[in-house]
Formats: C-alpha cells, sequence, structure tokens
C-alpha cells in the first residue's frame, strides 16, 4: 500500500487506511467536486482524514457531507476535528445519533463477560454535531446514491452503505477482515447476538467491492466471500 494517504476503490470512491489498514475512513466524490466523507477513526487520526482529502485534490469548502457507520471511538474519535475544519455536521442511523451527540459509546454486551466489564467503564470521545439523522433503505442523494443498510448489533444504529452507482458496500464493523473474515470483537457490540442475525444483509444486495472498517477490501468475489463465511458460522 505505501505511504499513500488513500486507496482507490472505484472511480471517486477511496478508502483512506487510518492505522494502516486495520482503521479504514472512505471519501466519495462527485463529478462535480463534492466530496463525502465516511468515517473518522480515532481522536488523532482528524488530521489523516484532512490529509486525504488533499492527497486527491479537494479541500474542506469541498466536503458537503459527513457520515458515519456507527458512534465508536475507533470511528467517531475523530469526527469532531473533521466537524471542525470542514464546518459540516454529521449524519448518522437515528439510533446512534445520541451517543455522538454526547460523545458517549454505546453500551456493551453484558452477555459477554468481558462485555460487562468494559460496561463498567466509561466510553468517551470529542462529542460532534448531528445534522440529519438516518432510517434502514434510505437512498442519501449523493454520488448516484448512498443506500442505507441497517446492520444492528454492534451497536444499536450501525449501518452499512451501499454505492449503488460504484458497486462499493462500506460493510462498517457489521464483519472484520483483519487476517480473514471475522467477527468483530463480541466486547465491543451492545448486542453480539444480534450482529450475528443482521449481518445477513450484506449478501442480501450486490456489489463488486466490500469496504471494511476493519481491514483491507476485497474486490475478487466480495459478496461470495461474505456468504461463505456467513454459512461457515450459521448466520445465514
Amino acid at each position: 500500500m505505501g505511504s499513500d494517504a488513500a486507496v482507490p476503490l472505484a472511480p471517486g470512491v477511496w478508502r483512506i487506511p487510518l492505522i494502516r489498514d486495520y482503521v479504514n475512513g472512505f471519501m466519495l466524490r462527485d463529478d462535480d467536486g463534492q466530496v463525502t466523507l465516511i468515517d473518522m477513526g480515532i481522536a488523532r487520526s482528524g488530521p489523516k482524514v484532512m490529509a486525504a482529502l488533499a492527497w486527491i485534490g479537494s479541500g474542506p469548502s469541498d466536503v458537503t457531507r459527513l457520515m458515519l457507520t456507527h458512534a465508536h471511538p475507533d470511528h467517531a474519535g475523530g469526527a469532531k476535528f473533521v466537524a471542525d475544519a470542514t464546518g459540516k455536521e454529521f449524519g448518522i442511523h437515528e439510533a446512534d445519533a445520541e451517543f455522538l451527540r454526547t460523545g458517549t459509546g454505546p453500551p456493551r454486551d453484558r452477555n459477554i463477560p468481558l462485555g460487562a466489564l468494559f460496561a463498567r467503564l466509561p466510553s468517551r470521545f470529542p462529542a460532534a454535531p448531528v445534522g440529519e439523522t438516518f432510517s434502514d433503505g434510505q437512498l442519501i442523494p449523493f454520488a448516484g446514491g448512498l443506500r442505507v443498510i441497517h446492520t444492528p448489533g454492534h451497536s444499536p444504529g450501525h449501518a452499512s452503505y451501499l454505492h449503488e452507482q460504484s458497486g462499493v458496500l462500506i460493510t462498517g464493523d457489521a464483519i472484520f477482515n483483519v487476517r480473514g473474515l471475522r467477527w468483530p470483537i463480541k466486547a465491543f457490540c451492545t448486542d453480539f447476538v444480534m450482529t450475528t442475525k443482521t449481518a445477513h444483509r450484506l449478501v442480501e444486495v450486490e456489489y463488486t467491492t466490500a469496504a471494511f472498517t476493519h481491514g483491507p477490501h476485497l474486490s475478487d468475489n466480495p459478496r461470495e466471500h461474505i456468504r461463505r463465511f456467513l454459512a461457515a458460522k450459521n448466520a445465514l
């Protein structure tokens, strides 16, 4: 991957490696130059998001929409920095909006022993402004349309996003691709069982690239790879 600040996924779509391939954000640029940024990484990743924007030849004034897949500190930590830099507010699924407004992480799954332990510890990040909230199935009018796919469990409002025009699916944390496909860390989920039950939605839509927020993207028949993973985990 080298030192590139962004990795092309499709025309007008880039992955932003915020902590190598382990934590990713995303950029989409429309034909008229408007840019949407999705997921900002941890608190110190905000400047990397803005550096990636400059790397593709765009600037803060080109950013017309900010979005998050969910309100966990490794996705929303850099949100305030980017909101301040661009003057924009965030879009997020309605069930996670209050977590972003208050800078408070969603609850942990107390059915998981480590989750019960983490539930006693504060999960905080810099609060960021919410400008719009999304619902399942909503088509966000940008660059041919971004489809909201509500995949709750990792958090109440966890959402994946399908860019229908390019065929890029941003999975969020519904599934990781860290040394192979795997579930997100159980203890960080609000409801791990629900996570496994809603992931099937990722094989109910068509796409040519699966872009993970944790791990490198897949562009070699990714839907079938995910289908096989879910089948092996008895999640289909």
